[in-house]
């Protein structure tokens, strides 16, 4: 078993305890629960402002996955290094990370504040994403990296066998178009946000100079952004 590591002295007020429904979750989904503390810091998002929040967790479970992934990918296929990559991307990308978040139920479990979660906090790809890195780094401290790899299998299993990355993702694809074609990088912009927080939609335009625009609408700002990307792609690639 690997010791957990302290996450660091600061003056902020002293987490509180890990609730009995977060821990069922976490063990139900698969997590083996030691140190309560460090995993109600691993759900603690920085706006609650409490001693221990996720940041350093995600930090160092961004690592493991990276680790993870490419150690599952290599094992896997005898693709070239290029493609490799591009499936790590895609895998280990902030989009991919909230869209696991979601299929686990993570969102109800995040401690955030009431102004932060009002503001489409607990459906922000960003937020989701480094919540799953944040749990995987307080796994790895408690348990060591291969049951951790084994969880990451257990998670990722289907994004893999579904063969996510094996294409371009469409904000890269449009990334490189809009490069080969010498215009100016693509602009991406939220039009419109509706709904309630559990259940927002996000309209997102986007921008190329000098040839057109296009707009989607989805559940997070993320998934909207690679549809207006795809159907940008559909309307002037």
């Amino acid at each position: 078993m690997v010791h957990r590591r302290a996450l660091g002295p600061d003056r902020r007020r002293t987490v509180s305890e890990l609730t009995s429904e977060a821990r069922e979750w976490l063990e139900r989904t698969g997590y083996t629960v030691g140190d309560p503390a460090l995993w109600q810091a691993a759900l603690t998002h920085g706006s609650m402002g409490e001693k221990r929040d996720y940041e350093r967790l995600e930090f160092l479970g961004d690592r493991v996955l990276g680790l993870a992934i490419a150690d599952w990918l290599f094992e896997r296929s005898e693709a070239p290094e290029g493609k490799l990559s591009q499936r790590l991307n895609a895998l280990v990308s902030r989009a991919m990370c909230a869209e696991i978040a979601r299929g686990i139920d993570l969102a109800p479990h995040i401690r955030i504040s009431k102004q932060a979660s009002s503001d489409g906090g607990r459906d922000s790809d960003n937020i989701l994403g480094d919540v799953m890195e944040s749990l995987l780094g307080a796994h790895f401290l408690e348990h060591g990296f291969g049951p951790t790899r084994d969880l990451v299998h257990q998670l990722w299993r289907p994004a893999l066998e579904s063969g996510a990355g094996k294409s371009k993702h469409p904000k890269s694809a449009l990334q490189e178009w809009a490069a080969g074609n010498q215009r100016k990088p693509p602009e991406y912009e939220v039009v419109d946000r509706s709904g309630p927080d559990h259940a927002a939609k996000f309209t997102v335009r986007v921008k190329v100079h000098k040839v057109g625009e296009a707009q989607a609408t989805a559940g997070s700002k993320g998934e909207a952004e690679k549809a207006a990307a795809k159907t940008f792609m559909e309307k002037y690639g």
